[in-house]
């Protein structure tokens, strides 16, 4: 059975779809925005991280996606994508980019790596955040030589908003499908950023959306962006989260966790069960203007299957006649 009808069978299943593994908490940068790192601890073993991988695909997984920390500080990280492509897992990886050389991309590309997130925040680096696509442009370089699928992802915030435009404008023009998303609030519920004028914010979702129709490689689902309008207008989508039942994350000390948000309850991941799974498909507290993009738009999926893939297919034809046609750029950005 290929990727796709699986995903489809499981948002009519009882079992998850895909799990976020932290292989590292270590990182060598530190935005301001993340909540995601810290440089005091060890990175777990290869042995716990193959449990750990086995655990996820026994529960019913069919996606995993490692995150950081940045995971190419993991030494052992390319026997990591290995062995969740030996357990026949769709695996896919995030990083700032920095640590990419032409070997480890080779290394990653022959161990079945399905798909690469490169986080690029703005053009020039700030103190904020250092994702700077000036810097990482030779790091791409090593990616377009190679076979593995990948995208560029930014986060939108008062820093980052103006030089988002030319990042976008930069991954189009070579064909690299690019996105970025509005900054949510970490576990404490605050911002570590301003996160911008809401105009200005709302401009570049709509932007982006223009783009999609256009034709446009953007990484992004139009549910997604149509949520993201609704967020900054101070509305909402009707949805269940099923962060915990179809998509869990799991930390890098083996915790597990609803989403990187919700880091409850905290369970060693080899006690979780199906049945502790299904038990958290419910309205969730903290749900209302999440901004946990996967589990978004996981939900959403999983709620309402059909109404989401038929919004997707419309906009990809709408994409496919775009290009056919091949007119002229009328970008915005």
């Amino acid at each position: 059975m290929t990727f796709w009808p699986k995903m489809l069978k499981r948002a009519f299943d009882r079992e998850p779809i895909a799990c976020h593994l932290y292989v590292t908490d270590q990182c060598n940068l530190d935005c301001h925005y993340c909540t995601e790192y810290d440089n005091s601890v060890p990175h777990p073993s290869l042995k716990d991280l193959k449990r750990w991988i086995r655990k996820i695909k026994d529960l019913g997984c069919i996606r995993v996606g490692l995150q950081g920390g940045e995971p190419l500080l993991h030494p052992d990280i390319v026997e990591v994508v290995r062995y969740c492509k030996d357990l026949r897992l769709r695996t896919s990886l995030s990083t700032n980019g920095f640590k990419l050389t032409p070997e480890l991309v080779q290394a990653l590309e022959e161990a079945g790596l399905d798909a690469l997130q490169v986080s690029v925040d703005r053009m020039t680096p700030v103190p904020s955040t250092r994702k700077a696509l000036k810097t990482l442009i030779p790091k791409l370089e090593h990616l377009k030589r190679s076979k593995i699928p990948y995208h560029i992802s930014g986060v939108l915030f008062s820093e980052t908003l103006a030089e988002s435009r030319q990042v976008l404008e930069y991954g189009f023009s070579k064909g690299i499908s690019t996105h970025a998303r509005l900054v949510h609030a970490g576990p404490d519920g605050g911002m570590r950023v301003g996160s911008g004028k809401k105009a200005e914010l709302a401009s570049f979702i709509d932007s982006m959306i223009e783009a999609k129709r256009r034709g446009e490689r953007v990484h992004t689902t139009g549910p997604i962006l149509d949520y993201q309008k609704a967020l900054l207008n101070g509305g909402g989508v009707d949805w269940t989260c099923v962060a915990g039942y179809k998509y869990f994350f799991v930390s890098a000390k083996g915790e597990f966790w609803l989403c990187s948000m919700n880091r409850r309850p905290a369970l060693d991941l080899m006690s979780v069960t199906p049945e502790l799974l299904r038990s958290y498909f419910h309205k969730k507290a903290c749900q209302e203007g999440c901004g946990v993009y996967c589990i978004v738009e996981t939900s959403m999926f999983c709620n309402h299957p059909f109404r989401f893939l038929l919004r997707e297919a419309w906009d990809r034809l709408q994409q496919r006649v775009s290009r056919l046609w091949d007119r002229p750029s009328k970008s915005s950005f």
